[in-house]
């Protein structure tokens, strides 16, 4: 590795922006602890999105409250991913996108982190700001604005701007910041939940009831829908690597874990009851809406407030690790111009889906198929860790010539593509959408399985393939 890697520009610090990207961290600057994570993922996740998407178990697919609450909590065990993922980030001093050269090789990395870590990041942008942009643009609307496009081009740029500056700045200021982010955002959205609570007819029964193949064709849809969300955090260890080498790796799982998790449970089961309060009418204003409409004017002004400070908590972060991205497949370009440049093209993204489809149609959907790629990443991630006992050569990562450990087979690791590949094409043929449905989820009468079959498949596929001849390499 050359010094580069190993001398730090600047301090972490939330003071100045960080200047450092996926450079090695030596033992000398890490600092914080495991526990200031739980913070990092709350903030993201107590969301309007988990309103909506809580809201379609009981408004579109049609369950019981106490149905959708076991989908609720099952999908939200899979939190779990995340925070083994994020254990490898103390281990290896670097970023997730450095780190996985040991899954797929330092060649066959530089194309699955081009297209998850980059494009799909932007994907992931505009999924998250395109709610604050319809609902922006909606308060600009009731304030007297009338040019809906322009209303809403100015939220999204207003909020991308915001986004991209959290993100120059980098981890200093997304750890020292997002625990006061995480309770204003707790307050806003405890009030709203107070409100909704108030309403709530907890003896709920679907005019409808489901039963049989119905029944379970929604259960495994709202349970892919909902587990997009932690399927999708593969950068966790970005946000771990600054702690010391020696911290818990059950306290760095469990802070993850449990802060992802447990926001999560709670407004996802409130957009439940949500579902049941609003007639199925509002699909047409979009739940976020009804909503809106529900609340006291200065409640659904605070409500807009929290959309957007969530929104800039959960893109700045994404934008943050996605700026990585170039220099680990070898792009010679500094962090910063790379967040800016991720920021531009989920502006575009958000910008073309705000002015062409519902908030829902376009969370639920996308959410759904980036399952292809978000559910064999991750599952492969977490395993390679398993099994590798977290250990993984620093020095090796940033040796990117055939001399190197993580070089394999002309640049290329036959278990990590084969797997991803693998796992990929088994989440495909299990998954049940409105525009796609695989030949398997079709024989199965539109039951999706596509999330257990692409873990299953990817692990048990990387697990073999790793046995005998990733860890043979190792070994040498």
């Amino acid at each position: 590795m050359s010094s580069a890697h190993l001398d730090s520009e600047v301090a972490d610090s939330a003071k100045h922006p960080e200047k450092r990207g996926i450079e090695f961290i030596a033992p000398a600057e890490r600092h914080g602890t495991a526990w200031a994570l739980f913070a990092v993922w709350a903030a993201p996740n107590v969301s309007i999105l988990s309103l909506t998407m809580g809201a379609t178990l009981t408004l579109v697919l049609g369950l019981e409250l106490w149905q959708a609450v076991l989908v609720i909590i099952a999908s939200n065990l899979l939190w779990i991913l995340p925070g083994i993922v994020a254990a490898s980030g103390p281990s290896a001093g670097t970023s997730g996108s450095v780190i996985t050269r040991a899954i797929y090789g330092i060649r066959g990395n530089r194309i699955v982190i081009a297209f998850y870590g980059w494009f799909v990041s932007g994907i992931f942008l505009a999924l998250n700001w395109v709610a604050s942009t319809f609902m922006g643009a909606e308060l600009l609307r009731r304030l007297g604005m009338g040019n809906d496009t322009l209303a809403k081009a100015l939220v999204t740029i207003a909020v991308s701007g915001i986004t991209v500056l959290v993100a120059v700045y980098g981890h200093g200021l997304i750890l020292r910041s997002y625990s006061v982010v995480t309770a204003a955002l707790l307050a806003i959205f405890v009030v709203v939940t107070v409100f909704i609570l108030s309403k709530a007819d907890f003896g709920f029964v679907q005019p409808e009831p489901l039963g049989g193949l119905d029944l379970w064709i929604s259960l495994s849809i709202g349970f892919a829908i909902l587990a997009s969300t932690p399927l999708s955090y593969s950068n966790s260890a970005d946000m771990a690597r600054y702690l010391p080498s020696e911290t818990r790796t059950s306290r760095v799982i469990a802070a993850t874990a449990l802060g992802g998790a447990v926001p999560g449970v709670i407004f996802l089961s409130v957009g439940a009851l949500l579902g049941t309060l609003v007639s199925f009418d509002a699909l047409e204003i979009g739940i976020d809406f009804a909503l809106m409409d529900m609340l006291p004017g200065w409640l659904g002004v605070l409500l807009v407030v929290g959309v957007v400070l969530n929104t800039v908590a959960l893109n700045g972060m994404t934008t943050y690790t996605a700026s990585m991205v170039f220099q680990s497949i070898g792009v010679p370009i500094k962090r910063i111009p790379s967040a800016v440049l991720i920021g531009v093209l989920g502006t575009i993204f958000t910008f073309v889906l705000a002015v062409s489809t519902s908030l829902i149609d376009a969370v639920n959907l996308m959410l759904q198929f980036l399952l292809i790629i978000s559910v064999p990443t991750i599952t492969i991630y977490a395993t390679d860790i398993l099994l590798r006992g977290n250990r993984y050569d620093s020095l090796q990562l940033f040796e990117q010539f055939p001399s190197g450990k993580y070089w394999y087979r002309s640049g290329y690791s036959v278990a990590g593509i084969v797997a991803l590949v693998a796992g990929g094409l088994a989440s495909a043929l299990f998954l049940s959408t409105d525009v796609w449905a695989g030949p398997l989820a079709l024989l199965l009468g539109g039951i999706d399985l596509s999330v257990p079959a692409g873990m299953a498949v990817s692990a048990l596929v990387y697990t073999l393939l790793f046995k005998k001849s990733a860890r043979k390499q190792e070994v040498a």
